[in-house]
């Protein structure tokens, strides 16, 4: 990025310095034409006077620059100078009518075959009474006006586009530095150590921006990372307390294998698999979640989807008030899991009712409240979190695997929706909001 903005910086100087140069150039060759150009006209005149004051030599002086030649109103060439004498009219320029004289460039006369010539022709009136032409001519300054200003603007110009260059360069290079060192700060920060900051310059810029962005993602990872570090940690005691229960029962009936009650031993070993194959359950649909895998989608009515989930049998009362036609599209299979997930976790804390509501008021809304102890404020985002722990009255150690409520509102995301908690006179009250499906 350095080298590519010095020479875009160096190629905009040089295209400003060409331009420049060019206007002078042609500015430089302009006013020289118009020095050559009036200097014919000025020597031309002066050749008329001395005719008309009966001064005109017989044969001019030499000029190695400028030639003159008299024409008579015949045509014949009546005077001039001795470095063209006896040579032909030079030019047929004539003045127009009404105009006394006439300037031209002319190219290849047959005095001056190969090159290109100022030509001033003057008319007045001769001593014979006719119309007579002076000509004065002078090789036409070139467009360089001469080799040395060519020269002399390149190296003029070239001077601001070094300087431009070098200018550009250090103007970058130190643009680019509080770049380099969050790169080089980046580089050392790695998966197991997030907790490194970038260094935050101090003007009020874009890299400061950018710094200061880079922070912040850095803090999301950081806590990713730490709820991820919670997440296994969670995860493995979870996974090793049905199978440390399961080995030590097994172990306790093989060490009295008369005594033992091996039913019972059997019944408590599926009630600890069970257990494991939930948390297991659970943990291969939060990975989907997370892989974000599209479940089918189809045209549903949510009521219907909470009426069949709400019909199965509970151990507390459940009481539904159902809206008809409150249309969404989803994946069946997932919004069931979803309102399982609401109604289980209220049946392990409410006292006695569940109350499951599905309206629309501009979007598809269901809620499960239940008149249990509730859950305060500051945990209500906390019970979102995998394998969340609250205090006694909302733990998962009440029979759920502490991540019903994580899946529960991933699949609400996976369809565009939200889940939360929200305020209620009495217990927790779980409100899912989802699209309604258009027509």
């Amino acid at each position: 990025m350095r080298g590519r903005l010095t020479l875009i910086a160096t190629a905009y100087m040089a295209v400003l310095c060409a331009a420049a140069g060019g206007f002078l150039q042609y500015a430089l060759y302009q006013t020289a034409a118009d020095h050559q150009r009036d200097a014919l006209e000025r020597r031309a005149m002066r050749v008329v006077e001395l005719i008309q004051h009966g001064e005109a030599p017989k044969r001019l002086a030499s000029d190695p620059q400028i030639d003159i030649q008299v024409v008579d109103e015949t045509g014949r060439v009546f005077l001039s100078n001795s470095d063209i004498a006896g040579k032909p009219r030079m030019s047929t320029l004539v003045p127009p009518e009404r105009a006394v004289s006439s300037t031209e460039e002319q190219c290849d006369l047959p005095l001056y075959p190969g090159q290109c010539n100022w030509v001033v022709a003057y008319r007045f009136a001769g001593p014979t009474g006719g119309d007579w032409v002076v000509y004065t001519t002078e090789k036409a300054v070139p467009w360089y006006v001469a080799p040395r200003v060519p020269l002399a603007l390149t190296a003029i110009f070239f001077a601001p586009v070094v300087l431009a260059a070098i200018g550009a360069w250090r103007v970058v290079t130190k643009t680019l530095k509080p770049v380099d060192r969050i790169r080089a700060r980046l580089a050392t920060i790695t998966a197991t150590d997030v907790g490194m900051r970038v260094p935050v310059p101090g003007h009020d810029d874009e890299i400061q921006s950018l710094a200061v962005t880079a922070n912040q993602t850095l803090e999301r990872l950081e806590s990713a990372a730490e709820r991820q570090r919670r997440f296994v940690s969670d995860a493995s005691h979870d996974l090793r307390s049905p199978i440390t229960a399961m080995r030590t029962r097994v172990e306790e009936a093989l060490l009295y294998p008369g005594e033992s009650d091996w039913p019972r031993t059997g019944r408590e070993l599926l009630d600890s698999l069970d257990r494991l194959q939930a948390i297991v359950t659970d943990l291969l649909m939060l990975a989907k979640l997370d892989a974000g895998a599209p479940g089918e989608r189809e045209p549903l009515d949510l009521s219907e989807v909470a009426r069949a989930e709400a019909a199965r049998q509970r151990t507390k009362r459940v009481v539904t008030t159902l809206q008809p036609n409150v249309l969404v599209t989803g994946d069946r299979l997932g919004l069931s899991r979803l309102i399982t997930n609401l109604v289980d976790n209220a049946e392990r804390h409410a006292e006695s009712t569940i109350i499951i509501t599905v309206r629309k008021d501009g979007e598809a809304t269901l809620e499960v409240l239940d008149d249990g102890a509730g859950i305060a404020l500051e945990d209500r985002e906390v019970v979102f979190e995998r394998f969340a722990r609250l205090d006694a009255s909302r733990s998962r150690d009440a029979g759920g695997t502490g991540l019903g409520l994580s899946i529960a509102r991933g699949i609400a995301r996976e369809h565009g929706g939200t889940l939360t908690i929200e305020d209620s006179d009495r217990g927790a009250r779980f409100v899912l909001r989802l699209p309604l499906r258009g027509d």
